[in-house]
């Protein structure tokens, strides 16, 4: 393992980066390895849900980041616990940011060609891909069950990725209030609904109170300066795993087609769950040789904001297209689909739309 030389880093009057290295991907890393393992799931689950997953291994490691140097901070002391003794932080020095956890489960016996990768979206973790509101399983064991090798992951500042000083290296976060994804994720029917607690006609989100409040707890803050180091994070992580099916939601849609534009190499098929943004369209071509899929719930193109969206990824897809690339645009209500939020892994039809991506991954020859 390389060691770390402190003498490497750049140093500023109050901060300066440079990204990791080998040192970084390396010295992260932590592997834990089962020869044969049964596993259930903690929570309690419905009756049907498939019983214990075999797995061949599982672990968790961190990978990317960079190295930031601070000076002139002021040193800070406080008393950590009752009864403890006072403790003196000096923030001076070397910090690590930008470095971005992953889980991942193996299952015996594979069947995915690949591994798969599960991105979440804004003010989300990875926790997102692991269960629903109302604690059936979600998309990570849906997808484990069918034989993937699934890599679940905190993008960069959420979750088990920890975040950074702010304001000197990232600035301050933005928190979401009960009512905005109620509203904005297609829940409810307009501005006031989560206060009424009514939803769109037909919306299969489990939007009852107690399984809404089990949702925002999930919920995390989000930095809006995070993007470079977001994109350096999973390109590590691809470099580190190897080619990769990724499925990626929302936000993590846009960093999706915009690491594919970076690394296509490292990309065997990519599916875009209600993406909230796109890549640079006029390097459009360099995503002709993925296989892609866009997948959208209910009320889209009525929705104001969301029309918008899906009117950008549409002009996209169709630059992909014209460039020779092979994208698959699924609208779920002309599939016969109905009731899908935003949140279409978390809706009580999850399974039939995870069911849709596997078979379009199996018509790619990624499932055998």
């Amino acid at each position: 393992m390389a060691k770390f030389d402190p003498g490497s880093t750049t140093s500023a009057a109050q901060a300066g980066t440079r990204q990791l290295g080998a040192w970084g991907r390396g010295a992260l890393f932590s592997f834990a390895t089962v020869g044969m393992l049964a596993i259930g799931h903690a929570n309690a689950q419905p009756a049907g849900s498939g019983g214990p997953i075999t797995l061949e291994r599982f672990g968790s490691f961190h990978v990317g980041g960079r190295l930031v140097e601070l000076s002139g901070r002021p040193v800070r002391e406080y008393l950590p616990t009752v009864g403890s003794a006072p403790l003196r932080i000096d923030p001076n020095g070397v910090h690590i940011v930008g470095a971005m956890y992953a889980r991942f489960m193996v299952p015996a016996p594979q069947r995915g060609t690949a591994p798969l990768m599960l991105w979440h979206g804004a003010y989300l973790t990875g926790v997102t891909w692991e269960t629903t509101p109302d604690g059936r399983e979600g998309w990570d064991a849906f997808f484990l069950r069918r034989g993937w090798a699934t890599y679940v992951t905190d993008a960069v500042e959420r979750g088990r990725s920890g975040a950074a000083m702010v304001p000197e290296i990232y600035a301050p976060p933005l928190h979401l209030p009960m009512q905005n994804p109620w509203e904005r994720f297609r829940i409810g029917d307009g501005p006031g609904s989560q206060a009424r607690g009514t939803v769109l006609p037909g919306n299969q989100f489990p939007a009852e109170p107690e399984n809404y409040l089990s949702f925002m707890r999930q919920v995390v803050p989000r930095y809006l300066d995070t993007d470079e180091d977001v994109l350096a994070a999973y390109v590590a992580l691809l470099e580190r795993v190897g080619p990769s099916v990724v499925i990626a939601h929302s936000q993590g849609g846009a960093f999706a087609w915009q690491v594919a534009q970076r690394r296509p190499d490292l990309f065997r098929a990519l599916v875009l769950v209600e993406p909230a943004g796109t890549g640079a369209i006029a390097e459009a071509a360099r995503l002709k040789d993925v296989p892609q899929l866009l997948v959208y719930g209910d009320y889209v193109d009525a929705d104001p904001r969301w029309s918008v969206i899906r009117t950008s990824a549409r002009r996209f897809a169709a630059a992909i297209r014209e460039a020779g690339g092979r994208i698959e645009d699924v609208d779920l209500p002309s599939r016969g689909i109905h009731g899908n939020s935003h949140m279409l892994m978390m809706d009580r039809n999850s399974d039939v739309v995870a069911g849709l991506v596997q078979d379009w991954l199996a018509t790619q020859g990624l499932w055998r």
